[in-house]
């Protein structure tokens, strides 16, 4: 494993044109008797710190992908203080202690690279999307006209033009948001000023009441998003699902049919396809047969399973997208991007601009000495945005279209190990047949706890070893993995695992049970 984690290691290197020969041994900074050039990077000692601290990232990815090392190197607040030297004085501190500083970041942060890192919608780093972010951080731009980021508005147009065929908007487009629940609340604006065009104007006080509808296992953004937007949390209804946490289209048309009947607007439906506890994806054709007859936008949060549409074997859970309005997509997560790349799409090319333009005249004068449709500014609320198209499109450059659906059907494939696994292991029980998505959940019982009467006493008795397996694993740092009940549902806390990362095998998915059996048997 060591030799795989160097040479990618080596490869994002070769993207940037730096020779790890060259940085191999790091080396203390020659003192300085001047500090009237300490921050230009023509400064000898400034170059060695950056060199030697790329020299400790590096090293970092490689320890990150070797399984015997740890996950993490957990401590408890007030210990982590006490490690950490937070302290900033009057006087300037040394270039040697900034790079100390940010190697103690790195010995205690998580290892998110990790193929044990299984508690997040997110896990492993990408070595050309790497080299894309620290190109991004070295041009240091804001992403709004085309006069200060000339390359990224064309990769960002193109990229949009690309995604929004994906999803099937013929003359859609795009934008990168600054997460996945920013994206949903996007949709949300766009969906009541297509309502009402006066809003952005008059606010929202002259119209009825606007209702939002999501299933029972939907993100919370959209409630944050009513109460952020002016909706109201109150006005969020949401809609039964079924037994794998579908939401039932037949009460998705009742509860429209009630708002209406209550002199209330139905604004705005999201929609689901991979939910972050179960997986569950909607049926978008039946939601939006509903949409359709009601006039409802109709939203569709992908952020989690949005990479399924790449996938020959595993779109069809995305079927009946191109009926939506607008998408939430995190490439991030099961395409392994680094955070964050979130991207917003619409079916309706210039809807961004009609919704968001104020024509601040220092950004976007109308006589430039450039098309200034390429400003791409006012498609978002935003006026500063961070740059997270290179990243993007480095990642799918270098794994094409192929790579990008190999990556879908490889976190598929392992999940179905680990699934099949759990059913033949003792003490393990799936707390769903099977799951859409690959996030695999399953309680652990221990061998006190088997083989008796499950009542109300024994499910609170289970509730308790999440909670302990968690604790004991974090201390190691063996591996990662999130726990949660699920009130919707009436369950207990579970163990919810996430497979995304291309460095996971199915020998981790025999860890993760070896090591929780190991830990929980005596509990």
């Amino acid at each position: 494993m060591k030799s795989i984690g160097t040479s990618l290691a080596r490869a994002a290197l070769r993207k940037l044109k730096i020779d790890l020969a060259k940085i191999s041994q790091p080396r203390l900074f020659s003192s300085m008797a001047s500090k009237d050039r300490e921050d230009a990077f023509s400064n000898p000692d400034v170059q060695q710190m950056l060199l030697n601290l790329h020299h400790s990232m590096v090293k970092t990815l490689i320890d990150s992908e070797t399984k015997e090392l740890p996950v993490c190197n957990f401590k408890q607040p007030e210990e982590l203080l006490k490690a950490l030297d937070l302290e900033i004085e009057k006087e300037p501190a040394s270039n040697d202690t900034i790079l100390d500083a940010c190697k103690s970041v790195m010995d205690y942060s998580i290892k998110t690279a990790s193929p044990r890192f299984m508690n997040q919608l997110y896990s492993g780093i990408n070595p050309s999307c790497l080299a894309g972010s620290w190109v991004t951080e070295v041009l240091n731009t804001n992403l709004h006209t085309y006069e200060v980021a000339p390359v990224f508005v064309m990769m960002e147009k193109y990229m949009m033009r690309k995604l929004s065929k994906l999803v099937g908007y013929d003359n859609g487009d795009g934008v990168l948001c600054p997460g996945g629940s920013f994206a949903n609340m996007l949709g949300m604006h766009l969906a009541r000023v297509q309502i009402d065009p006066d809003i952005k104007s008059k606010g929202m006080g002259n119209n009825k009441k606007m209702v939002l509808f999501a299933s029972s296992e939907a993100h919370y953004s959209i409630a944050k998003g009513a109460s952020f937007l002016g909706f109201g949390e109150s006005n969020v209804v949401r809609v039964e699902t079924d037994k794998i946490g579908m939401m039932k289209p037949d009460v998705l048309d009742q509860k429209i049919q009630e708002c209406i009947q209550q002199g209330s607007i139905p604004a705005f439906v999201m929609a689901t396809t991979g939910s972050t506890v179960l997986g569950s994806c909607d049926d978008l054709n039946a939601v939006a047969d509903v949409c359709e007859k009601h006039g409802v936008w109709m939203h569709v949060d992908a952020a989690w399973g949005g990479g399924v549409i790449l996938s020959e074997k595993y779109k069809h859970l995305m079927n009946g997208v191109h009926r939506s309005n607008s998408v939430a997509w995190n490439i991030h997560k099961m395409s392994t991007g680094l955070v964050q790349c979130s991207i917003f799409l619409t079916k309706s090319s210039g809807m961004m601009e009609e919704c968001n333009r104020f024509n601040a005249e220092y950004l976007f004068q109308p006589d430039k000495h450039y098309d200034v449709s390429y400003d791409i500014g006012d498609k978002t609320v935003q006026c500063g945005r961070k740059v997270d198209i290179l990243k993007l499109w480095t990642l799918w450059k270098s794994r094409g279209d192929n790579g990008m659906a190999k990556q879908t059907d490889n976190a598929f494939e392992n999940a179905k190990y680990l699934v099949d696994q759990i059913k033949k292991r003792e003490g393990f029980r799936l707390v769903l047949p099977e799951f859409q998505c690959p996030n695999i959940c399953f309680w652990y019982i221990p061998s006190r706890l088997r083989n008796k009467e499950e009542n109300a006493d024994w499910w609170k008795e289970v509730s308790k070893i999440a909670p302990q397996i968690k604790r004991k694993i974090m201390e190691d740092g063996s591996m990662m993995i999130g726990y949660n009940p699920l009130t919707t549902k009436g369950y207990v806390n579970f163990f919810r695992v996430i497979i995304t990362n291309p460095m996971t095998t199915p020998q981790d998915m025999d860890f993760i049970l070896d090591e929780m059996d190991r830990i929980g048997h005596a509990l």
